[in-house]
């Protein structure tokens, strides 16, 4: 009988399927990664095709599902522990950049005319449960 696969996550590049996929390798969870080679040639293409997708045999689903459950899509200060809103004291803040005065668009717009990174972005957290950055 063949093995049916099941798709566990996507991510848009392959560099964020690769660390998932190593953290459920080190699980012992067989992972099949599709379209990592399509995106990682023209990453423009992850919207179009689906992004990224991380498969497993139906038999290790129900153990790679719990093992994602464990891997939090929070941020963490440099000691490991969750960084915490200032307003509500939330643990659940997400990292965001933003792009808000004048000199950061002109930095982003250099950027996108010349194809280099952008070198002046300020970085932020962003609260889940009362939507306030900090």
């Amino acid at each position: 009988m063949k093995d049916t696969f099941v798709t566990i996550a996507t991510f848009k590049y392959s560099s964020e399927a690769h660390i998932i996929r190593g953290k459920l390798e080190s699980e012992k969870i067989k992972v099949y990664m599709a379209d990592d080679i399509t995106i990682d040639t023209d990453p423009l293409m992850s919207h179009a095709i689906g992004g990224v997708k991380l498969k497993v045999s139906k038999a290790q689903e129900k153990k790679a599902r719990e093992v994602l459950k464990t891997i939090s899509k929070y941020s963490l200060d440099d000691e490991g522990n969750p960084i915490k809103c200032p307003k509500c004291g939330n643990e659940k803040a997400g990292f965001l950049s933003t792009i808000k005065d004048f000199k950061s668009l002109i930095i982003y717009l250099l950027g996108l005319v010349f194809f280099t990174l952008p070198f002046y972005t300020k970085y932020k957290y962003r609260c889940e449960n009362c939507k306030i950055e900090f």
